[in-house]
């Protein structure tokens, strides 16, 4: 490696390392202020909290054995929404490019679901599954699902047809067409397909948990609005947005794993 790579990969480092101090100073400033504006009187601790009361309500949770549990349900409904919408919304975009005439028909369709207000499905869901951890995820599926299926399937849609035909008069059939070509052409956009399937399924998740769950975040945020305990729902909201920055950034580290190996 010249010096001159050397001097570029550490000016780069260097970069990252200041933009990530930057931004934890950022964050640090916002909790400050939140905490001095609090004490001060200038904003209302009942109801924003303050970041003192946040931390003595995560380690009350803590030492009732309260908060991992409440993180383990929301994270296990998650996971198995998105898989679900990945694997299902695959399939699905699978069919429609195979399929233009059922793409035609089910079009308006999807298009109409995915307008639909899904919390006004919440009653119903609750009916035919039940209130239990079946009507999170089927919450969670209305939401990320139609997304995934119209996402891919405009990937798929966007191949080079000249490389189509190119393989057509190569006497490749329409599977190793999809297998070689459609799918590989498109890893840019399943990878967006990931990125906005994991923040919809917390979104359908948190939803579900408002509506049925007695456990998990989006439950533990309801309790705290009932009881007024608004600091125990400043604390759900803060532990959301740290799981769903984690998630996110898994998300992120699989696109760099998928996009080296191709």
């Amino acid at each position: 490696m010249s010096k001159e790579q050397k001097l570029f990969l550490k000016k780069r480092k260097i970069k990252k390392i200041f933009i990530l101090l930057i931004q934890l100073l950022i964050v640090g400033l916002f909790f400050l202020m939140w905490e001095v504006l609090a004490n001060k009187g200038y904003i209302n601790d009942f109801v924003f909290s303050k970041p003192s009361k946040i931390w003595q309500t995560i380690l009350n949770l803590i030492n009732t054995g309260n908060l991992w549990k409440h993180i383990i349900t929301t994270l296990k409904e998650v996971l198995i929404a998105f898989s679900l919408g990945i694997i299902l919304g695959f399939m699905m975009a699978i069919i429609l490019y195979e399929f233009p005439s059922i793409a035609l028909i089910i079009d308006p369709f999807l298009t109409l679901v995915n307008s639909l207000p899904k919390v006004a499905l919440g009653p119903l869901i609750i009916i035919i599954a039940g209130a239990n951890i079946k009507s999170v995820i089927i919450m969670a599926l209305l939401i990320n699902l139609i997304i995934n299926i119209i996402t891919i399937y405009n990937g798929f849609l966007q191949t080079d047809h000249n490389k189509i035909k190119l393989l057509k008069s190569f006497k490749a059939n329409k599977w190793q067409i999809l297998f070689k070509l459609i799918i590989p052409n498109s890893y840019k956009t399943i990878i967006s397909s990931l990125k906005l399937n994991i923040s919809m399924s917390l979104i359908g998740v948190i939803m579900g948990e408002f509506l049925v769950s007695k456990e998990g975040l989006g439950y533990l945020i309801i309790y705290g609005t009932q009881v007024f305990n608004l600091s125990l729902v400043m604390t759900g909201i803060i532990i959301l947005v740290i799981i769903s920055f984690i998630l996110y950034n898994l998300v992120l580290y699989i696109e760099k794993v998928l996009i080296r190996n191709c």
